[in-house]
C-alpha cells in the first residue's frame, strides 16, 4: 500500500513563493518515520528541518515539491481566470497526486470546508480509486503529512535565504504582521516587485498610501 502525504508552506506570507510537497511511502515505512521524530514542521528548528528532510528523502519511495510563485498567486486572486488561492492549491495538489499515483492520499486542508476541498481535488485526479483523506491538522496527526510539511518548509526556507541573498537584507518571516517584513515592503516594493504578492492586502494598502502621499504634494 502506497500512502501519500501532502502539505504546504508559505501560504500566508506576502513575500516569496508558496511550496506544496508530496511524500510517498510504503505503509510499512511509517513506523520508521515516527521513530526518527518526524512531526509537524512548525514544531521543529531550522537545523532539525534540514536534518530530517535529508532522512525523509532517503526513506520515501518518491517525492514531489511544487513552487507556486507570487505571479501565479496574483493571477489566481486578481486575474480574470475565475480562480482563487484554494482553486490554485487544488490544481497543484491534483498534479502531485497524478504524478505519484498513491493508493491513499492524505491532505492537510487550508479550507474550512473539507467536503468542498475534497470534492474539487477528486475532480483533478485521474485515478478515481485513490482513497482521499482531507482533514485539518493532518501534519499533526499523520506522519506522511508531517514529512510533507518538513519538505515544504525546507524548500520555503531555502527560497527565503535566496531572496535575502539577492536583496542583501532580511525580509523577516515574509508575513504582513512581521515588523521587518513591513519595513522591507515599504522601502523595496518598487525595487523588487517580482518577489511580492501584489494581491495581498498589505501591498495594496501600501500602494494606496504612496499614491495618497503623492497627491498630497500637489
Amino acid at each position: 500500500m502506497l500512502t501519500l502525504g501532502i502539505d504546504e508552506a508559505g501560504r500566508g506570507p506576502c513575500i516569496g513563493s508558496m511550496f506544496i510537497a508530496g511524500t510517498l511511502f510504503e505503509e510499512k515505512q511509517l513506523d520508521k518515520l515516527k521513530q526518527m521524530g518526524i512531526k509537524d514542521s512548525k514544531l521543529l528548528s531550522h537545523k532539525k528541518i534540514i536534518e530530517l528532510s535529508d532522512k525523509i528523502k532517503k526513506i520515501a519511495k518518491d517525492i514531489e515539491v511544487i513552487e507556486v510563485t507570487p505571479k501565479e498567486i496574483d493571477e489566481a486572486i486578481d486575474g480574470n481566470n475565475g480562480l482563487n488561492l484554494n482553486w490554485l492549491e487544488w490544481n497543484k495538489i491534483g498534479e502531485i497526486i497524478n504524478k505519484l499515483n498513491p493508493d491513499k492520499a492524505i491532505i492537510d486542508s487550508p479550507s474550512p470546508n473539507l467536503y468542498k476541498f475534497k470534492h474539487f481535488i477528486k475532480k483533478q485526479i485521474k485515478n478515481k480509486n485513490i482513497e482521499l483523506i482531507v482533514v485539518h491538522k493532518a501534519d499533526r496527526d499523520f506522519v506522511e503529512c508531517a514529512s510533507a510539511s518538513i519538505l515544504a518548509k525546507c524548500a520555503r526556507e531555502e527560497h527565503v535565504l535566496k531572496i535575502e541573498k539577492k536583496v542583501k537584507q532580511s525580509i523577516g518571516s515574509g508575513y504582513p504582521s512581521n515588523p521587518i517584513c513591513k519595513n522591507f515592503l515599504k522601502e523595496n516594493h518598487e525595487k523588487y516587485p517580482e518577489i511580492i504578492r501584489k494581491s495581498w492586502a498589505p501591498y495594496k494598502t501600501l500602494i494606496k498610501e504612496s499614491q495618497q502621499k503623492s497627491l498630497d504634494k500637489f
